[in-house]
């Protein structure tokens, strides 16, 4: 029997191995189309240029749609801490306490839904109008948040926009990690991130202008403009969300058939595994599964830590506040120290992607963010503070790899990754909660104590990640180690889909996902 390498060089006969098991194919892939006219796409001479294409073809679309979102999304989140600059805790009769439950509630709600969120976009086959829906809804709620008259109505306004917004973050995540490998997914996952770095800065600088000039306009306060604009901006761009996100490989409208064939394939050849449930892997299944593995869980209280550590965010405009200038100005120096974590977010996962390693490029800003909380115990001074800001800013770089490192550790089945990373980032925002009752305002204008609490989380955080890049590392070692393993019958079935979509034997594909390895 040929080998894979004789495959590649014999064009003639890969092609006709492909499209003798493209019909084989439709049986386990419902929704993959028989081979067109482009199905010279697949051989080995086009085969780098469609692909090229493909990404190109994603990026220009999907990515830019993404952080269009996630800027909105952190905004209208957010824009309670701008808005508490210009009157909000006075004209809605708010104590410290119950303003600080405000933040909180969000989570509350926004955590927990993320779990069952992910489990229905696996199962969806339109995750572009799932998200669409969501991003409407919760552009409608913050909106809605500016005719509040007392606690009450905020509370309630902030537990329903925990809903809808849960579906974003995660699942987007998780929709991203079924069209890039895994050598690709950190870079675009770290642009879609630096959507929320500038919707730090950005926020402050619409919220200026909002706040700075449009109190009284037509008898209205300015905060509640803050949020009718923010709010109806969201729902225009929720209707344009289900344009032009894609569906999954299989099944987008708006890729050619052998384009569509072409992604299946670049995911298969990642993991040496189709990128498919089985047909008795359910979304409980994908629970199940990953509730045993016991990466889930650390990795779970990490990511927990670590929101706890980086809870600052929700806080900004009242620690730059601190440094002493008006309301205005607060919030332009609020944006230059986001625009410089936009900035190495960037660069960070560039790097990640090009090196495979993950451990050191989340960590090592978790570490800077610790050195900036040592200048802020250290010092009052307008400049040391200022520079604290800018260091306590670029721990996100490494949150915005967290659940890349989930999609890496926890790689197959989909069910059981999607479910993973709903858990990971639901139970992690907690931090958030936790978060909200640390940075009280009697603790201010120093915040010692918070920052002392935050530095010991991003301390635990750290420890926890050490443990699993050990774990990942005796894996891979057990891994290279093993002869061929006894198979599930899922896990054959995707190995054999793997098979035909590569064009290849079984032998082949097996050895293929005995070369994988975790990334850490």
């Amino acid at each position: 029997m040929a080998s894979h390498g004789s495959f590649e060089n014999d064009p003639d006969l890969r092609a006709k191995r492909e499209k003798e098991s493209i019909e084989q194919l439709e049986d386990r892939l419902p929704g993959t189309p028989q081979l067109d006219d482009e199905s010279h796409l697949l051989s080995p001479q086009e085969r780098v240029a469609a692909e090229a294409r493909l990404k190109r073809k994603l990026d220009m679309r999907l990515m830019p749609t993404m952080i269009l979102i996630f800027i909105l999304n952190y905004i209208d989140r957010t824009a309670v801490t701008a808005a508490r600059l210009k009157g909000l805790e006075s004209d809605l009769g708010l104590t410290d306490i119950q303003y600080q439950t405000v933040v909180a509630i969000l989570y509350a709600s926004y955590c927990p839904a993320q779990i069952p969120s992910n489990m229905i976009i696996n199962k969806v086959t339109r995750p572009s109008i799932y998200i669409g829906v969501c991003v409407i809804l919760w552009g409608l709620t913050s909106a809605m948040t500016g005719v509040t008259h007392n606690f009450a109505g905020i509370l309630a306004c902030r537990i329903f926009i925990g809903l809808p917004e849960a579906a974003f973050y995660p699942g987007s995540i998780y929709l991203l990690s079924r069209w890039y490998t895994k050598k690709e997914l950190s870079f675009r996952s770290a642009l879609f991130y630096v959507g929320l770095l500038m919707s730090n800065a950005f926020g402050s600088l619409i919220a200026a202008g909002i706040l700075g000039g449009m109190d009284g306009t037509l008898g209205i306060r300015a905060w509640r403009w803050l949020f009718y604009i923010e709010g109806a901006v969201t729902i225009c761009v929720g209707f344009f969300t289900m344009w032009a996100l894609p569906d999954f490989p299989h099944n987008t409208r708006w890729l050619s058939p052998a384009e569509r064939r072409l992604a299946q394939v670049r995911l298969a050849e990642d993991a040496g595994e189709a990128d498919e449930d089985a047909e008795h892997e359910s979304a409980f299944h994908g629970l199940k599964l990953a509730l045993k593995d016991p990466k889930v869980p650390i990795m779970m209280v990490m990511t927990c830590s670590q929101l706890l550590g980086l809870s600052f965010v929700n806080f900004f405009p009242t620690l730059t506040a601190t440094l002493g200038f008006n309301t205005t100005v607060t919030l332009l120096m609020a944006a230059p120290p986001w625009i410089f974590a936009a900035i190495v977010c960037t660069v960070n996962s560039w790097n990640a992607d090009r090196t495979g390693e993950r451990f050191f490029h989340i960590n090592g800003w978790w570490w800077l963010v610790i050195v900036g909380y040592i200048i802020g115990l250290s010092t009052m001074s307008i400049g040391g503070r200022y520079v604290g800001l800018f260091l306590m800013t670029s721990g996100y770089a490494g949150f915005a790899l967290t659940l890349v490192w989930v999609s890496n550790a926890i790689p197959r089945p989909p069910a059981k990754r999607a479910v993973a990373i709903g858990l990971v980032n639901g139970f992690g925002n907690i931090g958030n909660l936790i978060g909200s009752y640390v940075w009280k305002a009697s603790w201010g204008p120093e915040y010692h104590q918070s920052m002392i609490i935050s530095i010991a989380g991003l301390a635990f955080a750290s420890f926890l990640a050490f443990i699993v890049r050990m774990m990942l590392i005796r894996d891979n070692k057990r891994m290279a180690a093993e002869e061929r393993e006894a198979m599930t019958e899922a896990q054959r079935l995707r190995v054999e889909d793997a098979a035909r979509l590569e064009g290849i034997t079984f032998d082949e594909a097996l050895a293929r996902r005995r070369g994988f390895k975790y990334l850490y």
